[in-house]
């Protein structure tokens, strides 16, 4: 008999639909609310995504998950309460990024998991006051800083390349590690979970440049790595945030389900056309839109749909951005842009990290320097890609002052080890009030010396020196302004934005020993 391994997760959700992914041992029909999917494999893995459709408008239904008939969750004596599926409006949405699992006392040094904690806080309030939404904003398995204990069993099952993750079974193990925690499982069967990846999904500095993809493919490992990373991704991440309508139209998805054997190798192909980069473009957009009610949440691919080998480095290629131009338009309270990487970040860094893409880009001795210090000081964000960070200034200026602007423009990000919110200024005032708001870590916070040099970089001297700098060196002036208006803020941390009409609330909850403190609470 099928064994469920882990799940449910509560994925897409609409007024009158649902997903539903679990994974089990074995080949089976999985029935969720009366509805069935039967599981498809992946290699030695078996895993389905249920449709719900039907539902009604502004409720909310208890639901088990059945595997041949079989009830096998939520199992008896569960401590939590039921599984639900909610269609009401979004009015709060937590988020975050960055959290590493809990591998035992070797792990005690990254501090409390804050969304274990809020998961415990939440559980024990009425069903109207939860959240109604979740986004991950990257790094959900750090497959490049295993646990001691995949280590271990790492060891146990081969020994090259020693620590390494290069298989779809290992990349597996990491979501097991990860999402079995009872707390965390619970509050993934009851809050509709967004996801998208950032580096440590595959590797740290994941295609950082052209140099760094060069490097890594020397490595004879790592062809199986990024093909078992990406094809990972595609079946515990990303099929997940796609509503019914796009999972009937997606060609693989319809292969895959259809097929009756395992199509490991057919997904692993597929993830490694993904990673080519051909003609100035990727193959494959991993980013994606959800619609909640009047709320859009539009979430960028910053890793994956990189340009590096073209005339200029882009964040995303041409094609995509055109994509994520369209989606972002429409009549809508508040846009919100899930970016794993922040667009606007502390001014000393901004400024920073646009200059080294110019050092960089340098022939010779001074191009080879500038490539090490980009590796070594992760200067990879928005504004690394100058011209992938001008253009969503322009996109977003233009958005906030049209007619029809939303209440609120926010960028959602994590990355940065630290949180913290700024407001955009722009040269004529926007409609919209446009912000960058950071959570991050949600579990993986960095050593205390870490902090000195996050407050460096806010640092207005500092940041006056290296714009300074970046004029000589011909970078063009920053098409916004922008001033930090809360943080920045430390230690392991969610973050909850609040709908209210057309305005917004960011507050930022920092888990301590004891549960979670509020570190911010700003109206947008």
């Amino acid at each position: 008999m099928a064994q469920l391994v882990i799940g449910p997760v509560l994925r897409h959700v609409d007024a009158t639909s649902a997903t539903i992914w679990v994974e089990t041992d074995a080949a089976c029909e999985v029935t969720v609310a009366g509805h069935r999917a039967a599981t498809f494999q992946v290699g030695e893995q078996h895993f389905a995504l249920v449709v719900v459709d039907g539902l009604t408008p502004g409720t909310s239904t208890a639901y088990d998950v059945r595997l041949d008939d079989r009830v096998v969750w939520p199992e008896p004596d569960y401590p939590f309460p039921a599984p639900r599926i909610r269609t009401g409006p979004v009015r709060q949405l937590v988020f975050g990024s960055c959290r590493a699992a809990k591998g035992g006392s070797e792990t005690d040094r990254l501090g409390p998991d804050a969304l274990d904690a809020f998961a415990v806080r939440m559980q024990d309030l009425p069903e109207e006051r939860w959240p109604d939404a979740l986004l991950l904003l990257g790094d959900q398995v750090y497959a490049d800083e295993p646990t001691p204990r995949i280590r271990e069993w790492l060891a146990e099952r081969r020994p090259e390349p020693e620590g390494e993750v290069v298989s779809f079974r290992e990349y597996a193990e990491l979501y097991h590690e990860s999402w079995a925690d009872p707390e965390i499982r619970w509050l993934m069967s009851v809050l509709p979970t967004s996801m998208i990846f950032d580096d440590h999904d595959i590797r740290d500095d994941w295609n950082t440049s052209g140099p760094w993809r060069a490097k890594m493919a020397e490595k004879p490992w790592w062809r199986q790595r990024i093909r078992a990373g990406l094809a990972s991704y595609w079946v515990y991440q990303h099929i997940g945030n796609l509503g019914p309508a796009e999972l009937a139209d997606n060609e693989l998805f319809t292969t895959v389900q259809n097929a009756g054997e395992d199509v490991q190798q057919l997904l692993e192909d597929f993830a490694e056309q993904a990673d080519r980069e051909v003609e100035g473009r990727k193959a494959t957009r991993w980013s994606y839109r959800r619609d909640f009610g009047r709320v859009r949440l539009l979430v960028i691919d910053t890793r994956s749909g990189r340009i590096l080998d073209g005339p200029e480095r882009l964040m995303v290629g041409d094609e995509e951005f055109d994509w994520i131009e369209r989606n972002a338009e429409g009549d809508v309270d508040h846009l919100l842009i899930g970016s794993s990487l922040p667009w606007l970040m502390p001014h000393a860094l901004s400024h920073l990290q646009s200059l080294n893409e110019r050092a960089a880009a340098r022939p010779g001795l001074r191009g080879r320097i500038g490539e090490k210090v980009r590796q070594v000081g992760d200067l990879e964000h928005w504004p690394a890609f100058r011209a992938s960070f001008e253009r969503l200034a322009r996109l977003l200026r233009r958005l906030g002052s049209a007619a029809d602007a939303p209440g609120t423009i926010c960028v959602l990000s994590g990355d940065v080890h630290h949180s913290y919110a700024a407001r955009a200024e722009f040269a004529e005032p926007t409609r919209s009030e446009v912000l960058q708001l950071v959570c991050s870590p949600v579990h993986n916070d960095p050593p205390k010396p870490f902090r000195v040099v996050f407050r460096l970089s806010w640092s207005k001297p500092l940041a006056w020196l290296l714009r300074r700098w970046a004029d000589r060196a011909g970078v063009t002036p920053d098409p916004v302004a922008w001033r930090r208006i809360s943080g920045p803020h430390f230690g392991n941390s969610v973050a909850v934005l609040e709908i209210i009409g057309r305005t917004a609330r960011y507050r930022l909850e920092t888990a301590t020993g004891d549960g979670l403190v509020e570190s911010a609470n700003l109206t947008l």
